[in-house]
């Protein structure tokens, strides 16, 4: 299951992120001060003696390290944005390297390497989350109330890397301790039981995180990341109350606005931001813009499909701000457009992990399917206005048609994004209620039900003979 080299030492913190981590975010001031000159090799007591150290252990969670190991969010890469981009048929696949075109056409293996790669990485920072956990909880040399903040941070971030772990693979194995010898031969949990994780861990998070950041920027989790998280989590189950109340609580708190300029939605110290990490790569910018955009004025290796294009209405600012394009033999090829950071900018782009328009979303979503059909409207137009759109001319008596529009809204507003899309296909393709032509079966060809999940890579299950495969896959 978890890949065996992450876990090499007993004696090394972190399997060896981090002590890169530390030495990589010691020039990080907007993250956490972290302390000057740390050391290169120290042990679990000594990362945790003290106050100081205990953070410089948090910020490794929170960095992008480019390493082996991938420490720090398993996100940056971009490969999730660009497989799931592809699953959702938002992209299609230009270039003739790697196994992306799976992908698209809904041909997947378990040999597929970028599958491996989804299914490793995120396990390296579960592993960190969990020694945090282990060596803060009860430790004298740290006050009661920064246990009590760094456990809320940590459990909202696992509950982060185990939602988009359950909506890619099903269940999957659910490590919350250190033993990697006992948690390399896990069987996968049952979805409900990693659910119920993480909702466990979103529902302490919320005692112990304070309404305001603990540090500069919206780096470290406070009480409405993790409630913005929840709303998300009841969303996706289909508890629409829970999810509505959720969200509203994100959007009546005061503490985010939608900005009026798209372009700097993504940049460090954005408004709309209830999550955002920190690029910290010296040399390129975000995974994303390495992936999607295009090098020099050739075909982008990601070309926006027309199904998605159409979408877009003529004076859409989202399509001006968020596609770019290039003009190829007279033909215009667009290519996503969100992170424009090919090299570090000025101001910083982060990596936006929650936003306020998704929260509008959800409250839409979940208002619409508690038959508030007028606010549900309310909100979709919300974000209509902001993308420079009139309002939507639909049936606001229609609980179909409502659902319908908040579905294109979210398609539109959310693409490219965290695998939002394929993801909505996935979890309401058994709902009547949605309008058919939009369903997946629909405007995905050669989609089957059993391809809303992703196969359990063949590396693993050679790592691990106790894991089972999804249906649909050999």
């Amino acid at each position: 299951m978890i890949m065996k080299k992450i876990f090499s030492s007993k004696n090394i913190i972190l399997a060896g992120g981090l002590l890169i981590a530390l030495s990589a975010l010691v020039s990080c001031k907007k993250l956490i001060e972290i302390p000057a000159n740390p050391p290169t090799n120290i042990t679990r007591q000594q990362v945790f003696a003290d106050s100081a150290t205990a953070i410089s252990a948090v910020a490794g969670v929170y960095s992008f390290t480019p390493s082996s190991n991938n420490n720090g969010i398993p996100y940056f890469s971009g490969y999730f944005d660009v497989t799931t981009s592809l699953s959702a048929h938002e992209v299609s696949y230009t270039a003739n390297y790697g196994d992306y075109t799976q992908f698209y056409s809904y041909t997947l293996t378990p040999q597929n390497q970028e599958i491996n790669a989804l299914w490793s990485a995120p396990y390296a920072e579960i592993y960190q989350i969990n020694d945090i956990l282990t060596n803060i909880t009860n430790n004298g040399n740290l006050s009661p109330s920064l246990v009590k903040q760094l456990t809320g941070e940590m459990e909202v971030v696992r509950a982060f890397v185990y939602f988009y772990q359950v909506n890619l693979f099903g269940g999957v194995p659910l490590v919350t301790t250190t033993d990697y010898t006992t948690n390399a031969q896990l069987p996968r949990a049952t979805s409900a039981a990693v659910y119920t994780q993480i909702l466990a861990d979103l529902n302490d998070a919320v005692k112990k995180l304070p309404t305001t950041y603990p540090s500069a920027g919206h780096v470290r989790p406070n009480l409405y990341t993790a409630v913005a998280l929840q709303a998300k989590v009841h969303l996706y189950q289909g508890n629409w109350q829970a999810a509505y109340n959720e969200a509203d609580s994100v959007i009546t708190s005061g503490g985010f606005s939608l900005l009026t300029d798209l372009n700097s939605v993504f940049l460090d110290g954005s408004a709309e931001a209830i999550w955002q990490v920190p690029v910290e790569n010296a040399y390129q910018g975000s995974g994303d813009a390495q992936n999607f955009f295009p090098s020099g004025g050739g075909t982008p290796n990601y070309v926006v499909t027309d199904s998605l294009l159409s979408k877009f209405g003529a004076n859409d600012l989202r399509k001006a701000d968020w596609l770019g394009y290039n003009v190829v033999n007279s033909d215009t090829l667009y290519y996503p457009f969100k992170y424009k950071d090919l090299a570090p900018t000025t101001p910083a782009t982060d990596f936006m992990m929650l936003r306020l328009a998704e929260m509008y979303l959800i409250r839409a979503e979940a208002a619409a399917q508690l038959n508030k059909l007028s606010q549900a409207v309310a909100d979709v137009n919300t974000i209509r206005a902001r993308a420079g759109l009139a309002n939507i001319t639909v049936d606001p008596t229609s609980q179909k048609a409502v659902l319908g529009a908040v579905r294109d809204e979210r398609r539109l507003e959310l693409c490219f994004e965290f695998g939002n899309r394929f993801f909505d296909l996935g979890r309401t393709s058994t709902d009547s209620k949605y309008p058919s032509s939009g369903q997946a079966a629909a405007v995905l060809a050669g989609w089957q039900p059993d391809f809303a999940i992703y196969p359990v890579p063949l590396t693993q299950r050679q790592l691990n003979s106790h894991l089972t495969q999804n249906p649909g896959y050999h």
